[in-house]
C-alpha cells in the first residue's frame, strides 16, 4: 500500500492513517462500504459509510492524479527536457491544476503566434526586451530584420517578440497561480441575453442581465445559467476586474519604467486577454461546474435516502388504484407478500350510474380479499378518486392513502416490469406498483433507475458518472441498513445486497423458485457461483423470518453465531432465550467475549441487536390526509392553511404536495421563522408538514407556500 497517499488522506481528512489503511485493504479485497462500516468497526476504529466512501473516492482521486503525473514525465522525457528538479516537481504537484500548470510549458501544442515568431528567430530579442534593461526597442529589433525569415520591419520583430513573451506569461507558474486565485476569490459572472432570444427563452429571465460574485454563487444558479447558455439564452462570462489582473501580473514581470518595460508590458496585456483570462475561465467554469454538481449529487443523494427509507405499510392486503377520468381506475389487489390477484377497471367518473357499479364493486372486492389499505395514484384524478373511495362506506378500518405515483409509468414499460408481469400490460403493472410502494417503498423504488423518481436539482446537467456512482452508494445503503428478506426479496432488491450484484441475485432466485425457501443462511452457500467471499459479504444483511436459525432473522453475521453461542452457554439458557430475555441479557459480561478481531464495537451491536432481531430502522408508517375540496389549482386562495407533504427538496426551498395535482414551493427563506441556510435543516422528503397559499399563478400553474408563522 502507498503509505504517502494514505498519510495525504489522513492529512485532509482528520481520520487516523492506521483506519485509512484498513478502509483500503478491505476495498482492496473485495469488501463493500456497508460490510466495512457494520462488521469491521475494529479494523477501521468504527468509521462510518460517509468516512468510508470518502476514503475511497478520494484514493480514486490521487491515483488519477498519479497516473496523470507518470504520463507527464514520460513526455518530458521523451522531449529529452526532464530534469531531477522538474521530475521532482512534477512528483510534488499537489493538484492537477498545479500539475497542468508545470506541464504546460513542455506540452505539445499547435503552432502558435510566439512559435512562428520563434521559427522567425525573435526569441533573443524578447529575452533582451524581457530583461528590461537600458536601450531603445526598435535599434534592438533592427538587427532582427530579415526578409529571408519574414520580418520586414522593426514594428514585425517587435510584435513577434511581444507574442513569444505573451506565451511565457500565460505559462508561467506564479502567474497562473496567481491569477487562478484572483478569479477564485474577484471573478464575477456576468450574463446578457442573446438578441432575440427574450421569448424562447422566458424560463431564463433572471439571467437576461446578470452579474453576481462567483464564489458566492450557489450551485442551482450556476446550473441553471449553464443550462441557459446551453440552450443559446444567454451569453456568460466569468472574470475579475481587468485592471486589478493586469496589475497583479504587472507586478510579477514588470521591473521598472523604462522602453523595454513598456514593451512587455504590452505583452502582458495581450498575453492576459489572448491566453491567459481565457484559460482562466475555462477553469473556473469547470470548476464552479464541479462544485456546483457534487452539491447538486448531495442533495439528489440525500433526498433520495429519505425516500427510499420512508415509513412502510408493511405486509398487508392491499389493492392499489391506478387513476383516470375518461379511461376508468385499473384496479388490483395483492396480497400480504405483493402478489397480483386481481384486476379490473372501475369507472367512477364518467357518470353517476358507472360511479355506482364502480363503489358496488370496489366494496365487494374489499370484502371478498380482506382488503386492509388502498392505495391511490396521486397523479391525474388521483385526488378525486381518493374523494369518491372515503365516500363509498368503505369499513374505517381500510386505510385509504395517496401515494407519489412519480416514475411508475417509467417501471410499467420497463425490462423488469415485463419479466414480472409478462402477460400484462402497462395499467396492471403501473397499478401493482402503486400498491407495492405503499407496503414497501424501498423494496419497490430500487426496480426504478433514481434518476426516474424525481427527486433531483438539476440531474441532467451534473455528471452522470459521479451521480451514478453516488445514487447507488446511497440505494447500497439504505437496502442494506434495513436487510432484505431472503425468501421474499425481489431480484432488483437483491442486486444491491453487499457482495451480489445482478448475477448473483438472479441466481439466488432462481434457486429459490427450484428448492423452495431457504432455511437458513447457510443454504446461500448452495447457490452457483455464490462462493465464500460473497456470503461473507451478504450475509449479515440477509434475513430468514421462522428460519432454522434463531440468529437468522437478525443482523447479526454468521462469523458471530459462536460467539452468541457462547453467551448463552455461560448463562445456561438458549439462544432463542437469550433474543427473549432482557434480563438475561444485563447479566453479560462483555469484556470476556473480546478477542483479537471482536471487539467491544461488535460486541455491543450484536447485544443491540439480540434485543430487537431484524429491526426496521424506517419510522412507523403515518398517512397523509389532504384537504377536503382542494382537489385542483383554480380550488387555493391565497391564505388558506393546508397539510402536506414534502416530495422534493433543493437548497433554495422545498417542494410540498398539497394535493392539487402540482407542487407548491416553499422557498428557503420562508421554511422557519428562524433564518436558515439549507431547508434540509427544518425537512425531510415525505415529511408531513403544514403551509400557508402566499400567492397562486395559474396561468404558470406555479404556487407559493410558506411555513412560517404556523403553529407545528
Amino acid at each position: 500500500m502507498n503509505d504517502l497517499l494514505v498519510q495525504r488522506i489522513a492529512a485532509e481528512t482528520g481520520i487516523a492513517p492506521k483506519s485509512i489503511a484498513a478502509v483500503l485493504a478491505l476495498l482492496a479485497e473485495g469488501a463493500t462500504v456497508p460490510f466495512i462500516a457494520r462488521y469491521r468497526k475494529e479494523a477501521t476504529n468504527s468509521l462510518d459509510e460517509v468516512e468510508i466512501t470518502t476514503i475511497r473516492d478520494r484514493e480514486k482521486q490521487l491515483k488519477e492524479l498519479d497516473a496523470r503525473k507518470e504520463a507527464v514525465i514520460h513526455s518530458i522525457q521523451e522531449q529529452g527536457l526532464l530534469t531531477p528538479d522538474l521530475k521532482r516537481k512534477v512528483e510534488n504537484a499537489a493538484t492537477m491544476a498545479d500539475l497542468e500548470d508545470i506541464y504546460l510549458p513542455y506540452r505539445p501544442k499547435r503552432r502558435t503566434r510566439a512559435t512562428i515568431a520563434r521559427e522567425k528567430g525573435l526569441e533573443p530579442l524578447a529575452d533582451l526586451l524581457f530583461a528590461q534593461g537600458s536601450g531603445n526597442p526598435a535599434q534592438l529589433a533592427q538587427r532582427f530584420i530579415s526578409t529571408e525569415k519574414g520580418v520586414a520591419d522593426t514594428d514585425e520583430a517587435l510584435a513577434g517578440a511581444r507574442d513569444i513573451i505573451a506565451e511565457r506569461v500565460n505559462e508561467d507558474e506564479r502567474a497562473r497561480a496567481r491569477m487562478r486565485s484572483l478569479f477564485e476569490r474577484k471573478g464575477m459572472i456576468v450574463t446578457k441575453v442573446l438578441k432575440g432570444k427574450e421569448e424562447e427563452g422566458a424560463k431564463f429571465r433572471d439571467y437576461f442581465q446578470w452579474e453576481e460574485s462567483l464564489a458566492k454563487a450557489p450551485s442551482h444558479r450556476v446550473l441553471a445559467m449553464r443550462r441557459a447558455e446551453k440552450e443559446k439564452i444567454i451569453s456568460l462570462g466569468i472574470a475579475p476586474e481587468e485592471a486589478q489582473a493586469l496589475d497583479t501580473l504587472d507586478r510579477i514581470f514588470l521591473k521598472g519604467r523604462n522602453p523595454l518595460a513598456e514593451q512587455v508590458e504590452l505583452a502582458i496585456k495581450d498575453g492576459y486577454k489572448r491566453l491567459l483570462a481565457p484559460s482562466m475561465e475555462t477553469e473556473m467554469r469547470l470548476d464552479s461546474k464541479r462544485k456546483a454538481d457534487l452539491e447538486a449529487i448531495k442533495v439528489f443523494a440525500e433526498n433520495l435516502r429519505q425516500l427510499l427509507l420512508a415509513a412502510p405499510l408493511g405486509s398487508q392486503r392491499i389493492m392499489a388504484l391506478d387513476p383516470g377520468f375518461r379511461t376508468g381506475c385499473k384496479l388490483v389487489v395483492l396480497d400480504a407478500q405483493g402478489k397480483l390477484l386481481r384486476h379490473d377497471v372501475v369507472y367512477p367518473h364518467t357518470g353517476q350510474g358507472q360511479a355506482a357499479q364502480a363503489a358496488a364493486r370496489v366494496k365487494a372486492m374489499v370484502e371478498e380479499y380482506k382488503i386492509e389499505a388502498i392505495a391511490v395514484g396521486n397523479g391525474t384524478a388521483g385526488r378525486e378518486t381518493e374523494t369518491f373511495l372515503r365516500s363509498i362506506g368503505l369499513p374505517k378500518e381500510v386505510l385509504v392513502v395517496l401515494v407519489n405515483e412519480s416514475g411508475a409509468s417509467i417501471y410499467s414499460a420497463s425490462d423488469v416490469a415485463r419479466e414480472e408481469f409478462p402477460d400484462e400490460d402497462l395499467t396492471v403493472r403501473g397499478a401493482v406498483s402503486i400498491g407495492r410502494r405503499l407496503m414497501d417503498p424501498l423494496a419497490e423504488l430500487v426496480k426504478l433507475d433514481p434518476k426516474s423518481i424525481g427527486v433531483g436539482q438539476y440531474q441532467h446537467d451534473v455528471d452522470q458518472n459521479q451521480l451514478q456512482q453516488s445514487l447507488d452508494d446511497v440505494v447500497q445503503s439504505c437496502v442494506n441498513g434495513v436487510g432484505v428478506e431472503l425468501n421474499t426479496a425481489s431480484k432488483q432488491l437483491l442486486t444491491y445486497v453487499s457482495g451480489l450484484g445482478p448475477s448473483l441475485a438472479g441466481n439466488i432466485v432462481s434457486y429459490r423458485d427450484k428448492n423452495g425457501p431457504f432455511k437458513n443462511r447457510a443454504a446461500l452457500m448452495k447457490v452457483p457461483r455464490l462462493g465464500e467471499k460473497a456470503y461473507q459479504q451478504a450475509a449479515g444483511f440477509l434475513r430468514i423470518r421462522g428460519g432454522a436459525h434463531p440468529l437468522d432473522a437478525s443482523a447479526v453475521h454468521p462469523e458471530s453465531y459462536p460467539i452468541v453461542d457462547r453467551m448463552a452457554q455461560d448463562l445456561g439458557c438458549t439462544v432463542q432465550e437469550l433474543i427473549a430475555r432482557d434480563d438475561l441479557r444485563k447479566q453479560l459480561k462483555l469484556e470476556k467475549y473480546v478477542t483479537a478481531t471482536v471487539g467491544m464495537p461488535t460486541l455491543k451491536d450484536i447485544v443491540k441487536e439480540l434485543a430487537k432481531p431484524g429491526r426496521d430502522p424506517r419510522a412507523e408508517f403515518e398517512a397523509v390526509t389532504f384537504r377536503e375540496g382542494v382537489n385542483d389549482i383554480s380550488d387555493l386562495e391565497e391564505g388558506m392553511i393546508l397539510p402536506g407533504v414534502v416530495t422534493n427538496i433543493t437548497r433554495f426551498g422545498a417542494f410540498v404536495d398539497i394535493g392539487v395535482h402540482q407542487d407548491g414551493m416553499v422557498h428557503v427563506s420562508q421554511i422557519s421563522d428562524r433564518f436558515v441556510r439549507d431547508p434540509a435543516e427544518v425537512v425531510k422528503v415525505q415529511q408531513k408538514v403544514t403551509v400557508r397559499v402566499v400567492e397562486v399563478d395559474k396561468a404558470r400553474k406555479r404556487i407559493a407556500l410558506s411555513m412560517k408563522g404556523i403553529a407545528k
